[in-house]
């Protein structure tokens, strides 16, 4: 007798991508769809303009009309911060495993099952890796700076710390307590579930082009609030060794 397999939930936080949503929910049921009869699809929204709620709205109303009403939207009144809306995607997840990745078509929601076969027992949290960056060469360029920055200060274990295409065990998120409101929130989540001892696996995936909207990540003001959180979560983490709260 086969063993039952896992739940999953699917999440993408969304501000303003009503261009790429549609297809990106498509891809992720048909994946799940492969794996378990058990799943679900939450869209985080995070204070999207209402013209762009209206259309995530009509565009999951449709999906819902052929899948069960799988797919539910979770709704912030006023923008909580990329990190505030992971937190609200783990918060309202209920299955077993919580895949998530963002909704700007930069990733391959099929792409899960690379993930999926790599979730071994004892691994907590499988991470994905650019295996060749699509963005202009400032961006490589800064990304890279980023991630030895926070690699080494933070001495965290994986490759690419800002790939945000992560399958996660639920159960590791019921000990491992998020708080960080930017994008920092990255940082803070693969570093707590290293120091709580889960093993994380790492796969290369695919990276493309983005189709629509833009990074809310690469201007001075973000750049400089994204540099004072990482020395505050340093020092939280690495000097007061505050992993709880």
């Amino acid at each position: 007798m086969s063993l039952k397999k896992p739940s999953i939930t699917i999440f993408f936080p969304f501000l303003n991508d009503w261009g790429t949503v549609g297809s990106l929910i498509s891809l992720a049921i048909d994946a799940a769809k492969r794996y378990t009869s058990d799943y679900e699809v939450i869209i985080i929204n995070d204070g999207s303009h209402k013209d762009d709620r209206d259309a995530l709205a009509k565009i999951v109303s449709a999906i819902n009309s052929k899948h069960e009403n799988k797919v539910r939207i979770i709704d912030h009144e006023t923008n909580r911060g990329y990190g505030g809306a992971l937190i609200s995607g783990f918060k309202e997840a209920k299955k077993d495993l919580i895949f998530y990745t963002d909704c700007d078509a930069q990733y391959d929601p099929r792409e899960l099952s690379l993930l999926l076969e790599r979730l071994d027992k004892d691994v907590g949290m499988v991470n994905g890796y650019k295996i060749k960056r699509s963005d202009p060469w400032f961006r490589i360029i800064a990304g890279r700076v980023y991630h030895h920055i926070v690699k080494c200060a933070f001495q965290l274990p994986i490759r690419d710390t800002d790939c945000d295409f992560r399958l996660i065990r639920r159960s590791v998120l019921e000990q491992v307590k998020l708080f960080e409101n930017s994008g920092t929130i990255c940082v803070e989540l693969v570093k707590k579930i290293d120091h709580f001892g889960y093993k994380i696996n790492e796969v290369p995936v695919h990276h493309f082009w983005r189709t629509s909207g833009k990074s809310q990540f690469f201007n001075f003001k973000r750049l400089f609030k994204t540099g004072t959180n990482l020395c505050k979560l340093w020092w939280k983490l690495m000097v007061d060794n505050k992993y709880t709260k």
